[in-house]
């Protein structure tokens, strides 16, 4: 008798840990969870894409082991996406509201979710026969075309090469299963449209750089962060943009309802101006400072004044469940469009003979700042290259000859803007290329510059 009550003492054992792991997850397990429902609601109801492709490109193949044991089951009519580890562990749950895309919905509040929507304008599609930008077609260059096509230079796990010289479309490419009415995610890239929107609200003199007080006094010193510390990520806010395991990005995108309120929590613990740390945080702050300070009708503010003039059809910026827009990471649009956004900020935020960012914006915001070594600049922009060194000393060839004033869009898994003012260039490249892989897009965009004129 004594292996059976073995047996039954295990099966016990067993039984009462699967029990703990579905009532109270491991916060790894939850973040694995929720990550998976968001990433695959809004590359199904937004990117129109096949949910066991989205499963087997997006979430298995590049990311966490773990993530190999996650199910999906998305629910077309409820436009719910639920994931979970063995189908169950996690309870990661995702919900579509038409004009402000998915968000994940930690605390299980779907009807609260809902409630944040808005009926976007209509932005006119491109048309296939007018050209660039005011429709899609390409004034084709063969050599740069030929560069673009290359593996070696577009990197693995490339989804979109978009290059625009001279304010026209050059060339293109498309890995498989894309193409140029794809929506993308820019991920990071999006923080740099944050700065732009508010450019737009310094414009019109509801804001401006110097700007205190987004935390009321006493607030243990956050009361005198500026706007510009928080466009610069010079706030002096604690917070941790590791990846990869449970930490404040993390848990600000995945376990946290309301991104907002987390990030307003969070503790000072530098002077500000006093030390660079890039997070995604400050930049979900900088969205809520904005949306306060248009109050009514925020949810359409980023199409009425940013995207319908630039002509982004596309452009979807997605709300976290409490309706702040998640302007750090959640931005998808089609590859033509964010050129269309690097090709807005080459013209110093004009478009169309409209000036829409104020005279000398984008000087201030793409200029180089002290703290972060060289790295970064002062609104949302990175002046170094993906993977660059910032000590340039020890790599002096790290950017392949790009001329000086270039700057970028960057965002997670390798996707890119490059701004060249000097040569007129614009390069998009978007894809699914995780870090580890080592890929850098300067060696395709130092390729490109050799061919031009």
């Amino acid at each position: 008798m004594a292996a059976p009550k073995k047996t039954l003492i295990a099966l016990a054992i067993v039984s009462a840990g699967i029990t703990w792991l579905t009532a109270d997850p491991p916060e790894l397990l939850r973040v694995g969870a929720s990550y998976s429902a968001k990433i695959v609601c809004s590359n199904v109801f937004l990117a129109q894409r096949e949910v066991d492709d989205i499963v087997r490109n997006d979430l298995q193949a590049p990311g966490h082991p773990l993530l190999k044991l996650i199910h999906v089951r998305v629910d077309p009519k409820q436009k719910v996406v639920r994931a979970g580890f063995l189908g169950f562990l996690g309870k990661g749950l995702a919900v579509y509201r038409k004009g402000t895309g998915c968000a994940a919905v930690p605390d299980g509040n779907l009807d609260a979710a809902r409630q944040v929507s808005a009926e976007r304008p209509h932005i006119p599609s491109p048309r296939p026969d007018q050209p660039w930008p005011q429709g899609s077609a390409a004034e084709p260059v063969a050599t740069v075309q030929q560069l673009v096509d290359q593996p070696a230079l577009h990197g693995p796990g490339a989804r979109a090469v978009v290059v625009i010289h001279q304010g026209k479309l050059i060339a293109q490419h498309y890995g498989s299963g894309f193409s140029s009415t794809t929506l993308l995610l820019g991920w990071s890239m999006t923080k740099s449209v944050t700065a732009a929107l508010i450019g737009v609200l310094i414009s019109d003199g509801n804001l401006f750089l110097d700007r205190t007080g987004f935390w009321q006094s006493p607030a243990g010193g956050k009361e005198s962060i500026s706007l510009g510390d928080l466009l610069s990520m010079q706030d002096g806010l604690q917070f941790n943009e590791e990846y990869g395991a449970v930490s404040d990005v993390t848990r600000m995108l995945y376990l946290e309802p309301d991104m907002a309120a987390f990030m307003k929590a969070r503790p000072l613990i530098h002077p500000p101006k006093s030390v660079w740390n890039y997070s995604s945080g400050t930049t979900v702050f900088l969205s809520h400072v904005w949306q306060q300070t248009v109050a009514k009708d925020a949810l359409l503010f980023p199409y009425q004044r940013l995207f319908a003039p630039l002509g982004m059809s596309s452009a979807v910026l997605e709300a976290d469940a409490r309706g702040t827009l998640v302007g750090s990471s959640y931005l998808y649009a089609t590859a033509q469009d964010w050129a269309r956004f690097g090709q807005f900020l080459l013209q110093d935020g004009v478009w169309n003979g409209q000036r829409i960012l104020p005279a000398g914006y984008v000087a201030h915001i793409t200029t180089a700042t002290e703290q972060s070594k060289g790295q970064y600049a002062r609104g949302q922009i990175w002046r170094m290259g993906p993977g660059r060194d910032p000590d340039a000393r020890k790599n002096p060839d790290a950017d392949h000859g790009l001329p000086s004033d270039t700057y970028w869009l960057s965002g997670h898994d390798g996707q890119t803007v490059a701004v060249i003012p000097s040569k007129q260039l614009v390069v998009v490249r978007m894809g699914l290329t995780p870090s580890a892989l080592r890929y850098r897009p300067q060696a395709m965009i130092g390729a490109i510059l050799k061919v031009l004129p």
